[in-house]
C-alpha cells in the first residue's frame, strides 16, 4: 500500500485535553482519527501529537492534508 486509505472526506472536529495522541496516517484504523496499529506491515507510522492545553482541533481524516495531522481542506479536492 503506497497511498493512505481515505477514512472520511471530512475532518474529525474534537476537543482534546492536554496529553499525547497518535494520529492514524494510513487510514486503516478502526479508531479514526487515532492509530490502532492497523499500519503494521506498511510504510505508514502514526504521527504523535502533543496537546499542552485544552483546545478544539480538526484532525484530517482523508490523510491527504499538507498540514498533517490537521485538516487543510484537501478532502474537498478528492
Amino acid at each position: 500500500m503506497s497511498d493512505p486509505v481515505i477514512a472520511d472526506k471530512k475532518p474529525a472536529i474534537l476537543t482534546l485535553e492536554p496529553g499525547n495522541y497518535y494520529w492514524c496516517s494510513c487510514g486503516q484504523s478502526s479508531n479514526q482519527p487515532y492509530c490502532d496499529g492497523s499500519h503494521a506491515g506498511t510504510q505508514f507510522t502514526p504521527m504523535a501529537i502533543e496537546i499542552t492545553e485544552t483546545k478544539q482541533v480538526a484532525l484530517c481524516n482523508c490523510k491527504y492534508s499538507e498540514n498533517k495531522p490537521f485538516c487543510d481542506g484537501a478532502h474537498a479536492k478528492l
